[in-house]
């Protein structure tokens, strides 16, 4: 077969006027940036408002291996699937992150035959939101040092700025610098920082805003810095929320594609699962149940992550109800929680089963939020019959619901039995219902979390912590959700440990406040908000042939 970017590149894609008519998008709110992809105004809002929602199904996963399990090739098989059996259907899914694209994982459009295309484009620049959320992070965070040099009316302490600047690449050496160095004319010199692009808060902004007046109301309530006597500072306070709109005001629209099968999909936003609340915008997924029968989307990594920040964060904040949850698991994620380190391609069905234990607590997880559930086993080409009959009778004796799902060799036709199953789940009753209550303080939401998703005995909280949790208080920033931020390879927050470990403890190093967005972000273990590049990055494998064809983009 194949592999993705070849199968990509040959595919022929119907016009986006077209896909735009099977969405039900009047062609007078479509903004096309060529022939395969463009922007759906929000002024269609308007006319669909009131239009019934849709089914809302949501595509997670176990704990994955470092290559990751499939729920973005899951999540486009599965709406694929859906229309092969006669549904009204969309996707809505995240945009990919360059950092990923050219350092470990690939590409983020999902793989085989159940892929959305441009599939280039979409990894690489696509309509340049991306870049215009660097641009509105780094304009403030210009204005902010420009501040403090022109006399520093806000009376900032240069040591208490807490608005770092982004880039949307894995750059270690950028963790930590210092600007300003050399000349008094270069400013305050001062330490600083980046953190990826997808970390930021005008990321997590832009998706959870309800529109781009709703996005200059929340940018503006940002904590910036704080002053000499421990005020805090916002980007209202600098002026510059009314510019980081203008900024943004093309970005704050979703974007139209298709699959490969030409079902509607829309992509916006892409916050990291692991460092932020890991969903697409609020606006794409409205827009998108206003307009469809079924809308499949997905969360970042395992249900640990992006299913708890989805279920606790997103869907709180946008009043969303979902019908369905996929919890997606492969036999090779299975083998490593059963303790195989190499030769994952090999058949070991003992070891599947030994971390299988995994997938039983993410079961447990979807569970508490009351949803119904499906496991999918997305089939990779060196799964065994054994091995995959093993695991079913695995869910069988547990009570679990599983289907196959081969959705990359087969497209639509191989997950077709996923999606009447899928179907059928939506016609049950959602009793969904979050975790804890924002009301809760900081600190029991964190073990909640913690005790409750991770499975841990215990939480620690650093010195640090406990002080921020005492300034968050004070300021009245206690009575919001909490966003985790945690390694995606383990339930607990040491990487190295697989499977379903007990008797353990969470330790909470830091804590910090997105006011804009709406959430406290608890940093736990060594999590970093600047990945760095493996040794040798996917970025070393890629090219231009002499026909002016990319290769190597995976």
């Amino acid at each position: 077969m194949n592999n993705d970017l070849r199968i990509a590149q040959e595919a022929v894609l119907e016009d986006i006027r077209v896909i735009a008519g099977k969405a039900g998008i009047a062609e007078k709110y479509l903004i096309p940036y060529g022939s395969n992809k463009a922007k759906v105004s929000l002024k269609i809002n308007e006319e669909i408002g009131n239009n019934p929602d849709g089914k809302l199904i949501l595509v997670t996963a176990i704990n994955p291996t470092k290559a990751g399990e499939g729920k973005s090739t899951t999540t486009i098989g599965l709406a694929d699937g859906l229309s092969k059996i006669g549904k009204n259907v969309m996707g809505c899914l995240r945009e990919p992150s360059l950092g990923p694209v050219f350092g470990l994982k690939g590409g983020a459009a999902g793989g085989g035959y159940a892929q959305v295309v441009p599939m280039e484009e979409i990894n690489l620049h696509f309509t340049g939101d991306m870049h215009a959320i660097t641009t509105a992070n780094n304009l403030i965070a210009a204005v902010l040092d420009n501040s403090i040099y022109q006399g520093n009316p806000l009376n900032i302490d240069p040591d208490r700025v807490v608005w770092k600047r982004c880039l949307d690449m894995n750059d270690r050496t950028l963790r930590n610098i210092t600007i300003a160095q050399e000349k008094k004319t270069n400013g305050v010199e001062r330490k600083d920082g980046f953190v990826i692009t997808v970390a930021t808060e005008v990321m997590a902004i832009l998706c959870l805003s309800k529109d781009l007046r709703d996005f200059q109301e929340r940018i503006g309530r940002c904590i910036v810095a704080y002053t000499y006597d421990g005020k805090p500072v916002t980007v209202k306070d600098l002026d510059v929320d009314g510019a980081a709109a203008v900024v943004m005001k093309e970005a704050i629209q979703p974007n139209l594609v298709q699959t490969l099968e030409h079902t509607p999909v829309l992509i916006h936003g892409g916050p990291f699962a692991n460092i932020a609340h890991g969903c697409n915008s609020l606006i794409a997924t409205k827009t998108a149940l206003k307009l469809a029968d079924y809308v499949v989307t997905e969360a970042g990594f395992g249900a640990d992550l992006g299913a708890e920040k989805f279920l606790d964060i997103k869907c709180r904040l946008g009043g969303l109800k979902p019908n369905a949850v996929v919890i997606v698991a492969t036999v090779r994620a299975l083998k490593m929680h059963g303790g195989v380190e190499e030769n994952l391609e090999e058949e070991n069905v003992e070891a599947m089963l030994r971390g299988a234990g995994n997938l039983e607590k993410h079961i447990e997880n979807i569970r508490q939020f009351g949803v119904p559930y499906i496991v999918a086993i997305n089939k990779f080409s060196k799964d065994t019959p054994a091995e995959v009959e093993a695991l079913k009778n695995w869910c069988a004796e547990k009570g679990c619901p599983v289907e196959e799902s081969d959705g990359w060799a087969c497209g639509g036709e191989g997950t077709k039995d996923l999606a009447a199953h899928v179907v059928r789940l939506c016609d049950e009753e959602s009793h969904y219902a979050p975790i804890y209550d924002t009301d809760a303080p900081i600190d029991q939401k964190i073990i909640a979390i913690s005790k409750k998703i991770y499975g841990a005995t215990d939480v620690e909280f650093s010195d640090e912590a406990k002080e921020k949790i005492k300034i968050f208080i004070a300021n009245g920033w206690d009575r919001m959700p909490v966003c985790m931020a945690k390694t995606p390879l383990s339930l607990t927050d040491d990487p190295k440990i697989k499977g379903r470990p007990t008797e353990f403890t969470v330790h909470v190093r830091d804590i910090s406040i997105s006011a804009g967005a709406g959430f406290i972000v608890a940093y736990t273990g060594t999590i970093l908000t600047m990945p760095g590049l493996p040794k040798v990055p996917a970025a070393c494998n890629m090219g231009v042939d002499e026909n002016g064809n990319s290769f190597g983009i995976f």
